[in-house]
């Protein structure tokens, strides 16, 4: 019995859970006869939020060159390509272990209607990619003061 088989039992055929597992398992199957840099495309780690202001979305995408990313908006739809390149030096020798992912990558973001598309900012630093896009007026937080009559 595999490790997978003990942490998510055999169920109910028509379960999602046999399809998760069916999924781990091939996972798992892959990881250990194939490099990372054969599963294709890989998915860097991103985060958006907000405040009163602006829109930020951040990716992390350490040991990149900014020429090497690309970002665009279109249509309501921020788009973030680049590729990360592998190091040619371990190639000429035995590799002992390889975690990291290679290879081009493509994360879209759908906009809210109140950025304001055209004054999109975007700064890399220390493997970091950040990008702002203001809030038209209409959308910014507004006080009102209320009078007591």
């Amino acid at each position: 019995m595999s490790i997978l088989n003990s942490i998510i039992p055999e169920l109910n055929p028509r379960s999602p859970y046999n399809s998760l597992r069916d999924q781990l398992h091939r996972l798992f199957d892959l990881s250990a006869t194939r490099a990372p840099e054969s599963f294709g495309d890989w998915s860097p780690a991103l985060d958006a939020f907000e405040d009163k202001d602006k829109y930020v979305v951040s990716l992390e995408l350490p040991g990149m060159k900014r020429e090497d990313i690309a970002v665009t908006v279109h249509d309501g739809v921020l788009t973030i390509t680049g590729e990360r390149k592998s190091d040619q030096n371990a190639q000429t020798g035995t590799v002992h272990r390889s975690e990291r992912f290679y290879g081009k990558f493509t994360r879209s973001v759908s906009l809210p209607g109140t950025a304001k598309a055209d004054a999109v900012a975007a700064t890399y630093k220390d493997g970091v990619l950040q990008i702002e896009l203001p809030k038209a007026e209409e959308a910014k937080p507004k006080s009102i003061e209320v009078k007591i009559s």
